[in-house]
């Protein structure tokens, strides 16, 4: 009887996810294995709130919405899928898993967040090493920036703009991760 009840409960707040895992093209497969840990960020992004950008100095969350999981944990989720859907590695996966690794992709969000600093905007920023496993040193690191237009009005709107935007910069990791390994 108590389970029949929280059936008609409403929600506090709409849950949304990383919907696109992109697809990235690559002639050549590779027999690296890559660890993926989850991406560092600062407090404001490190959770399950979607940001909204005010101004410069001014952020806040979107009302009535969350993510389904704390976004460094979607992000990494997302990557090491958008790895796996190339079939051009070995291996890849989270800590822990066991994988014999040759190289970790370091990563750090920058930005994940709507813009109302004139036209709505969805900005992702992922700042991404790649450290050989092997000896400790970063091969290489780089900034993934995308910009994507909020189309439409409400909050799916603005997470679908999130999603896009995501998933170019997720692209460009992976594409850029296998041409560098």
């Amino acid at each position: 009887m108590m389970l029949a009840g929280c059936g008609t409960r409403q929600a506090v707040n709409d849950t949304f996810s990383l919907a696109t895992v992109p697809v990235v093209e690559r002639p050549a497969a590779t027999k690296r294995q890559i660890l993926v840990p989850e991406p560092t960020a600062l407090k404001t992004l490190a959770s399950d709130q979607i940001v909204v950008r005010l101004s410069k100095s001014e952020l806040q969350y979107l009302a009535r919405a969350q993510w389904g999981d704390s976004l460094p944990r979607m992000v990494q989720d997302r990557l090491v899928q958008t790895f796996d859907n190339t079939g051009r590695v070995a291996g890849v996966g989270r800590p822990g898993q066991g994988l014999a690794i040759d190289y970790q992709l370091i990563t750090e969000i920058r930005a994940f967040e709507i813009s109302t600093d004139g036209a709505p905007t969805a900005i992702v920023e992922i700042f991404a090493k790649i450290l050989n496993d092997r000896n400790g040193t970063v091969l290489t690191q780089k900034a993934f920036r995308a910009v994507a237009p909020v189309r439409g009005a409400g909050n799916p709107a603005f997470v679908t703009a999130l999603d896009a935007a995501f998933a170019q910069v997720a692209a460009d990791i992976v594409g850029w991760t296998l041409a560098s390994i």
